[in-house]
Protein backbone atom coordinates (compact mmCIF):
# COMPACT_ATOMS: atom_id res chain seq x y z
CA UNK A 1 0.00 0.00 0.00
CA UNK A 2 2.75 2.46 0.94
CA UNK A 3 4.54 2.01 -2.37
CA UNK A 4 1.33 2.88 -4.19
CA UNK A 5 1.19 6.19 -2.37
CA UNK A 6 4.87 6.73 -3.11
CA UNK A 7 4.35 6.23 -6.82
CA UNK A 8 1.53 8.75 -6.67
CA UNK A 9 3.92 11.23 -5.06
CA UNK A 10 6.45 10.87 -7.86
CA UNK A 11 3.77 11.34 -10.49
CA UNK A 12 2.34 14.47 -8.88
CA UNK A 13 5.56 16.09 -7.57
CA UNK A 14 6.59 17.82 -10.83
CA UNK A 15 3.17 19.46 -11.02
CA UNK A 16 3.42 20.69 -7.42
CA UNK A 17 6.93 22.07 -7.70
CA UNK A 18 6.05 23.86 -10.93
CA UNK A 19 3.35 25.75 -9.02
CA UNK A 20 5.42 26.37 -5.88
CA UNK A 21 5.65 30.11 -6.56
CA UNK A 22 2.03 30.69 -7.52
CA UNK A 23 1.19 34.22 -6.44
CA UNK A 24 -0.85 34.78 -3.29
CA UNK A 25 -4.33 36.29 -3.70
CA UNK A 26 -4.79 40.01 -4.28
CA UNK A 27 -6.97 42.08 -1.99
CA UNK A 28 -9.19 45.09 -2.64
CA UNK A 29 -10.99 46.93 0.16
CA UNK A 30 -13.27 49.93 -0.18
CA UNK A 31 -14.25 51.71 3.04
CA UNK A 32 -17.19 54.05 2.58
CA UNK A 33 -16.74 57.30 4.54
CA UNK A 34 -19.79 59.19 3.21
CA UNK A 35 -22.40 58.73 0.51
CA UNK A 36 -19.93 59.23 -2.34
CA UNK A 37 -16.41 58.86 -0.86
CA UNK A 38 -14.37 55.67 -0.41
CA UNK A 39 -10.96 54.96 1.10
CA UNK A 40 -9.31 52.29 -1.04
CA UNK A 41 -6.76 49.65 -0.05
CA UNK A 42 -5.28 47.64 -2.91
CA UNK A 43 -2.85 44.78 -2.26
CA UNK A 44 -1.10 43.70 -5.45
CA UNK A 45 0.71 40.33 -5.00
CA UNK A 46 4.24 39.68 -6.20
CA UNK A 47 5.11 36.95 -8.65
CA UNK A 48 8.78 36.04 -9.11
CA UNK A 49 9.61 39.15 -7.10
CA UNK A 50 7.68 41.56 -9.34
CA UNK A 51 4.20 43.11 -8.89
CA UNK A 52 1.55 41.38 -10.96
CA UNK A 53 0.08 43.36 -13.85
CA UNK A 54 -3.37 43.69 -12.30
CA UNK A 55 -5.20 46.76 -11.02
CA UNK A 56 -8.74 47.75 -9.98
CA UNK A 57 -10.85 49.84 -12.36
CA UNK A 58 -13.60 51.85 -10.67
CA UNK A 59 -16.81 52.80 -12.51
CA UNK A 60 -17.16 55.95 -14.58
CA UNK A 61 -17.74 58.98 -12.37
CA UNK A 62 -15.13 57.93 -9.77
CA UNK A 63 -12.23 60.38 -9.40
CA UNK A 64 -9.14 60.00 -7.20
CA UNK A 65 -9.09 62.61 -4.46
CA UNK A 66 -5.62 61.84 -3.06
CA UNK A 67 -2.33 60.60 -4.57
CA UNK A 68 -1.71 56.85 -4.40
CA UNK A 69 0.65 55.91 -1.57
CA UNK A 70 2.57 52.65 -2.09
CA UNK A 71 4.36 50.45 0.44
CA UNK A 72 6.38 47.36 -0.50
CA UNK A 73 6.06 44.29 1.73
CA UNK A 74 7.65 40.86 1.51
CA UNK A 75 4.98 39.47 -0.81
CA UNK A 76 2.97 42.40 -2.17
CA UNK A 77 2.72 46.07 -3.05
CA UNK A 78 0.14 47.79 -0.84
CA UNK A 79 -1.48 50.97 -2.18
CA UNK A 80 -3.88 53.39 -0.50
CA UNK A 81 -5.86 56.35 -1.82
CA UNK A 82 -9.26 58.07 -1.59
CA UNK A 83 -11.76 58.23 -4.46
CA UNK A 84 -15.04 60.08 -4.84
CA UNK A 85 -17.76 58.47 -6.95
CA UNK A 86 -20.29 61.02 -8.13
CA UNK A 87 -23.14 58.53 -8.42
CA UNK A 88 -22.08 56.18 -5.61
CA UNK A 89 -21.11 52.53 -6.14
CA UNK A 90 -24.38 50.68 -5.54
CA UNK A 91 -25.35 48.84 -8.72
CA UNK A 92 -22.01 49.64 -10.39
CA UNK A 93 -19.34 47.17 -11.55
CA UNK A 94 -15.73 47.10 -10.35
CA UNK A 95 -13.24 45.25 -12.56
CA UNK A 96 -9.74 43.94 -11.87
CA UNK A 97 -7.90 44.69 -15.09
CA UNK A 98 -5.43 42.00 -16.14
CA UNK A 99 -6.82 39.33 -13.79
CA UNK A 100 -8.09 37.16 -16.65
CA UNK A 101 -4.49 36.61 -17.79
CA UNK A 102 -3.34 35.22 -14.40
CA UNK A 103 -3.81 32.13 -12.25
CA UNK A 104 -4.39 34.09 -9.06
CA UNK A 105 -7.59 35.50 -7.58
CA UNK A 106 -8.63 38.62 -5.71
CA UNK A 107 -10.78 39.00 -2.63
CA UNK A 108 -12.76 42.25 -2.79
CA UNK A 109 -14.57 43.76 0.18
CA UNK A 110 -16.85 46.78 0.41
CA UNK A 111 -17.45 48.18 3.92
CA UNK A 112 -20.65 50.21 3.87
CA UNK A 113 -21.64 53.17 6.06
CA UNK A 114 -24.22 51.10 7.93
CA UNK A 115 -21.54 48.57 9.02
CA UNK A 116 -22.56 45.81 6.61
CA UNK A 117 -19.94 44.21 4.37
CA UNK A 118 -19.96 42.78 0.86
CA UNK A 119 -17.24 40.19 0.24
CA UNK A 120 -16.60 38.75 -3.22
CA UNK A 121 -13.95 36.44 -4.67
CA UNK A 122 -12.83 37.39 -8.18
CA UNK A 123 -11.09 35.03 -10.60
CA UNK A 124 -9.71 35.12 -14.11
CA UNK A 125 -13.01 33.73 -15.38
CA UNK A 126 -15.01 36.39 -13.54
CA UNK A 127 -12.76 39.41 -12.84
CA UNK A 128 -15.57 41.82 -11.87
CA UNK A 129 -18.42 42.21 -9.41
CA UNK A 130 -21.44 44.45 -8.90
CA UNK A 131 -21.60 46.44 -5.68
CA UNK A 132 -24.84 45.67 -3.87
CA UNK A 133 -26.78 47.32 -1.04
CA UNK A 134 -26.55 44.21 1.17
CA UNK A 135 -25.10 40.70 1.30
CA UNK A 136 -26.66 37.56 2.74
CA UNK A 137 -25.04 34.63 4.55
CA UNK A 138 -25.00 32.51 1.39
CA UNK A 139 -22.67 34.94 -0.38
CA UNK A 140 -20.25 34.95 2.57
CA UNK A 141 -20.32 31.14 2.79
CA UNK A 142 -19.69 30.66 -0.91
CA UNK A 143 -16.85 33.20 -1.01
CA UNK A 144 -14.88 31.81 1.95
CA UNK A 145 -15.52 28.18 1.01
CA UNK A 146 -13.92 28.81 -2.39
CA UNK A 147 -11.10 30.80 -0.78
CA UNK A 148 -10.21 27.93 1.59
CA UNK A 149 -10.48 25.32 -1.16
CA UNK A 150 -8.18 27.27 -3.47
CA UNK A 151 -5.72 28.03 -0.69
CA UNK A 152 -5.03 24.39 0.21
CA UNK A 153 -4.65 23.36 -3.43
CA UNK A 154 -2.23 26.24 -4.03
CA UNK A 155 -0.40 25.53 -0.74
CA UNK A 156 2.11 23.08 -2.15
CA UNK A 157 4.04 22.82 1.12
CA UNK A 158 0.94 21.65 2.99
CA UNK A 159 0.18 19.08 0.30
CA UNK A 160 3.74 17.72 0.28
CA UNK A 161 3.50 17.25 4.05
CA UNK A 162 0.32 15.21 3.54
CA UNK A 163 1.99 13.28 0.70
CA UNK A 164 4.90 12.32 2.99
CA UNK A 165 2.41 11.12 5.60
CA UNK A 166 0.71 8.97 2.96
CA UNK A 167 4.06 7.31 2.22
CA UNK A 168 4.81 6.65 5.90
CA UNK A 169 1.45 5.43 7.14
CA UNK A 170 0.50 1.80 6.49
CA UNK A 171 -3.12 0.70 6.73
CA UNK A 172 -6.39 2.55 6.28
CA UNK A 173 -7.17 2.91 9.99
CA UNK A 174 -3.81 4.48 10.79
CA UNK A 175 -4.16 6.69 7.72
CA UNK A 176 -7.59 7.96 8.77
CA UNK A 177 -6.35 8.57 12.34
CA UNK A 178 -3.29 10.46 11.05
CA UNK A 179 -5.20 12.68 8.61
CA UNK A 180 -7.83 13.37 11.29
CA UNK A 181 -5.13 14.41 13.78
CA UNK A 182 -3.62 16.77 11.20
CA UNK A 183 -7.05 18.25 10.44
CA UNK A 184 -7.96 18.79 14.10
CA UNK A 185 -4.60 20.41 14.86
CA UNK A 186 -4.54 22.92 12.03
CA UNK A 187 -8.21 23.76 12.62
CA UNK A 188 -7.36 24.76 16.22
CA UNK A 189 -4.51 27.12 15.38
CA UNK A 190 -6.30 28.46 12.29
CA UNK A 191 -9.17 29.63 14.49
CA UNK A 192 -6.97 30.91 17.34
CA UNK A 193 -4.63 32.88 15.07
CA UNK A 194 -7.39 34.30 12.88
CA UNK A 195 -9.43 35.47 15.89
CA UNK A 196 -6.34 37.06 17.43
CA UNK A 197 -6.17 34.75 20.45
CA UNK A 198 -2.64 33.58 19.64
CA UNK A 199 0.10 35.54 17.89
CA UNK A 200 3.21 34.10 16.25
CA UNK A 201 5.35 35.62 13.47
CA UNK A 202 4.19 34.00 10.25
CA UNK A 203 7.43 34.16 8.24
CA UNK A 204 9.44 31.98 10.67
CA UNK A 205 6.43 29.65 10.89
CA UNK A 206 6.51 29.20 7.10
CA UNK A 207 10.19 28.21 7.34
CA UNK A 208 9.42 25.67 10.09
CA UNK A 209 6.57 24.25 7.99
CA UNK A 210 9.07 23.56 5.20
CA UNK A 211 11.42 22.04 7.78
CA UNK A 212 8.63 19.69 8.93
CA UNK A 213 8.53 18.25 5.41
CA UNK A 214 12.31 17.76 5.48
CA UNK A 215 11.89 15.86 8.76
CA UNK A 216 9.35 13.45 7.26
CA UNK A 217 11.47 12.93 4.14
CA UNK A 218 14.50 12.12 6.30
CA UNK A 219 12.44 9.64 8.32
CA UNK A 220 11.40 7.85 5.11
CA UNK A 221 15.00 7.59 3.89
CA UNK A 222 16.28 6.39 7.28
CA UNK A 223 13.57 3.75 7.55
CA UNK A 224 14.22 2.39 4.05
CA UNK A 225 17.99 2.29 4.54
CA UNK A 226 17.57 0.24 7.73
CA UNK A 227 15.24 -2.16 5.91
CA UNK A 228 17.76 -2.66 3.09
CA UNK A 229 20.67 -3.31 5.43
CA UNK A 230 18.58 -5.42 7.83
CA UNK A 231 19.55 -3.22 10.76
CA UNK A 232 17.33 -2.00 13.56
CA UNK A 233 15.77 1.31 12.47
CA UNK A 234 15.60 2.61 16.04
CA UNK A 235 12.72 4.61 17.44
CA UNK A 236 10.89 6.59 14.76
CA UNK A 237 8.08 8.87 15.88
CA UNK A 238 6.85 9.23 12.31
CA UNK A 239 6.45 5.47 11.76
CA UNK A 240 5.39 4.40 15.25
CA UNK A 241 3.11 7.33 16.15
CA UNK A 242 2.32 9.15 12.90
CA UNK A 243 -0.81 10.77 14.35
CA UNK A 244 1.30 12.42 17.07
CA UNK A 245 3.66 13.86 14.44
CA UNK A 246 0.70 14.90 12.26
CA UNK A 247 -0.99 16.67 15.19
CA UNK A 248 2.19 18.42 16.36
CA UNK A 249 3.16 19.76 12.96
CA UNK A 250 -0.49 20.35 12.11
CA UNK A 251 -0.54 23.07 14.76
CA UNK A 252 2.15 24.90 12.79
CA UNK A 253 0.42 24.37 9.46
CA UNK A 254 -2.69 25.98 10.93
CA UNK A 255 -0.74 29.21 11.33
CA UNK A 256 0.15 28.98 7.65
CA UNK A 257 -3.52 28.75 6.72
CA UNK A 258 -4.30 31.62 9.08
CA UNK A 259 -1.74 33.91 7.43
CA UNK A 260 -3.72 33.81 4.18
CA UNK A 261 -7.02 34.40 5.94
CA UNK A 262 -5.66 37.28 8.03
CA UNK A 263 -4.32 38.92 4.86
CA UNK A 264 -7.81 39.10 3.34
CA UNK A 265 -9.65 39.53 6.64
CA UNK A 266 -13.05 38.41 7.88
CA UNK A 267 -16.37 40.27 7.57
CA UNK A 268 -17.05 41.71 11.01
CA UNK A 269 -20.75 40.88 10.81
CA UNK A 270 -20.13 37.20 9.92
CA UNK A 271 -16.80 36.15 11.47
CA UNK A 272 -17.83 32.66 12.71
CA UNK A 273 -19.55 31.88 9.41
CA UNK A 274 -16.61 32.98 7.24
CA UNK A 275 -14.07 31.15 9.43
CA UNK A 276 -16.11 27.96 9.43
CA UNK A 277 -16.55 27.86 5.65
CA UNK A 278 -12.91 28.75 5.01
CA UNK A 279 -11.93 25.74 7.13
CA UNK A 280 -14.47 23.54 5.34
CA UNK A 281 -12.97 24.63 2.04
CA UNK A 282 -9.49 23.68 3.27
CA UNK A 283 -10.73 20.23 4.34
CA UNK A 284 -12.52 19.62 1.04
CA UNK A 285 -9.35 20.49 -0.87
CA UNK A 286 -7.32 18.18 1.35
CA UNK A 287 -9.80 15.33 0.83
CA UNK A 288 -9.67 15.89 -2.93
CA UNK A 289 -5.86 15.65 -2.81
CA UNK A 290 -5.95 12.40 -0.83
CA UNK A 291 -8.63 11.02 -3.17
CA UNK A 292 -6.49 11.73 -6.24
CA UNK A 293 -3.59 9.92 -4.59
CA UNK A 294 -5.77 6.92 -3.85
CA UNK A 295 -6.91 6.84 -7.48
CA UNK A 296 -3.31 6.93 -8.72
CA UNK A 297 -2.34 4.14 -6.32
CA UNK A 298 -5.11 1.93 -7.69
CA UNK A 299 -3.79 2.49 -11.21
CA UNK A 300 -0.25 1.72 -10.01
CA UNK A 301 -1.43 -1.51 -8.42
CA UNK A 302 -3.07 -2.60 -11.67
CA UNK A 303 0.17 -1.97 -13.56
CA UNK A 304 2.28 -3.75 -10.92
CA UNK A 305 4.38 -0.64 -10.51
CA UNK A 306 4.68 -1.30 -6.79
CA UNK A 307 7.45 -3.80 -7.48
CA UNK A 308 9.97 -1.01 -8.10
CA UNK A 309 11.68 -0.76 -4.69
CA UNK A 310 13.52 2.44 -5.50
CA UNK A 311 10.30 4.46 -5.67
CA UNK A 312 9.95 5.21 -1.96
CA UNK A 313 13.47 6.55 -1.41
CA UNK A 314 13.40 8.49 -4.69
CA UNK A 315 10.16 10.20 -3.66
CA UNK A 316 11.58 11.00 -0.23
CA UNK A 317 14.69 12.59 -1.73
CA UNK A 318 12.57 14.59 -4.18
CA UNK A 319 10.23 15.84 -1.44
CA UNK A 320 13.11 16.54 0.92
CA UNK A 321 15.11 18.45 -1.70
CA UNK A 322 12.18 20.72 -2.55
CA UNK A 323 11.38 21.29 1.14
CA UNK A 324 15.04 22.00 1.98
CA UNK A 325 15.14 24.62 -0.78
CA UNK A 326 11.97 26.23 0.60
CA UNK A 327 13.46 26.23 4.12
CA UNK A 328 16.60 28.05 3.00
CA UNK A 329 14.64 30.43 0.76
CA UNK A 330 12.21 31.36 3.53
CA UNK A 331 14.90 31.84 6.16
CA UNK A 332 16.93 34.03 3.81
CA UNK A 333 13.82 35.97 2.84
CA UNK A 334 12.86 36.46 6.48
CA UNK A 335 16.28 37.79 7.49
CA UNK A 336 16.52 39.96 4.40
CA UNK A 337 13.12 41.48 5.18
CA UNK A 338 14.14 42.10 8.82
CA UNK A 339 17.24 43.99 7.75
Amino acid sequence: MKRWFTFATLVALPIFTAQAHWASPGYLELQQSDEYTYSILWKKPLQAGKPMAISPALPDGCIDQTPIKSINTADAVVQRWVARCEYGLAGKSIVIDGLSATLTDVLARVNRLDGTVQTVRLTGDEPFFVVTDSQDWLDVSRTYLALGFDHILAGIDHLLFVAALLIIVAGWRRLIATITAFTVAHSITLAMATLGWLHLPFQPIEAVIALSIVFLAAEIVRHNMSMRTNTAPGVSLAYEWPWVVAFTFGLLHGFGFASALIDVGLPQNAIPLALMFFNIGVELGQLLFVGIFVLITLVAARLSLTRMKWIEVTAAYAIGAVAAYWTIERVVGFWAYQT
